[in-house]
């Protein structure tokens, strides 16, 4: 009789760890579907699906991840349930590319590879690490081992000189080069 009333004890403290993690728990189905309604609803089932099946958490510290995972798969069987159809008869195709506008933009890469490899090694270094590769600042600096506002002072030279650079390739491209013949 004792060992019941132990598991009875601890399965009521899960109910309540359980019960407190829902606010968190509806947060971010909030945050992953944008309606509280229908968060609310996801919510109560992944709760519904954890109380059903709290025998087969096995390690109590995972609690938390362990209704996230159930949280995450209610999402996911939500979006595959309702999963939008169209009718593939009704939709226009529309070429998001075409030989033109790959060569145009094949000419605007190799534009900007040359105006950067003409840049000083210290602004090509910092304008490909910030803009390029997504790097803050702070990683650039202690990258580079130098201090941050070095980092920003580089990276403003290298812009205005990448832009000059590109606006005097654009103006000199723009120049006919088709001579009139008697």
């Amino acid at each position: 009789m004792a060992v019941d009333i132990k598991a009875f004890f601890q399965q009521k403290q899960q109910l309540q760890k359980i019960e407190a993690l829902r606010p968190l728990l509806f947060r971010v189905a909030v945050s992953w579907c944008n309606d509280e309604m229908l968060a609310d609803d996801i919510v109560q089932d992944a709760l519904t699906k954890a109380i059903q099946n709290i025998a087969q958490l096995k390690d109590q510290d995972a609690l938390k991840s362990w209704l996230f995972t159930i949280l995450n798969n209610q999402w996911r069987e939500y979006l595959r349930r309702n999963r939008p159809c169209v009718d593939i008869d009704e939709l226009v195709f529309i070429a998001d590319s075409t030989p033109e506008l790959d060569e145009e933009r094949q000419q605007t890469c190799n534009q900007v590879r040359l105006a950067i490899a003409e840049l000083p090694l210290s602004q090509r270094q910092t304008i490909t690490l910030v803009d390029l590769e997504d790097m803050s600042y702070q990683e650039v600096a202690k990258a580079l081992d130098v201090p941050i506002g070095t980092i920003m002072s580089r990276l403003n030279r290298a812009r205005k000189a990448l832009l000059l650079k590109l606006e005097h390739q654009e103006k000199s491209m723009s120049i006919s080069y088709l001579r009139r013949v008697k």
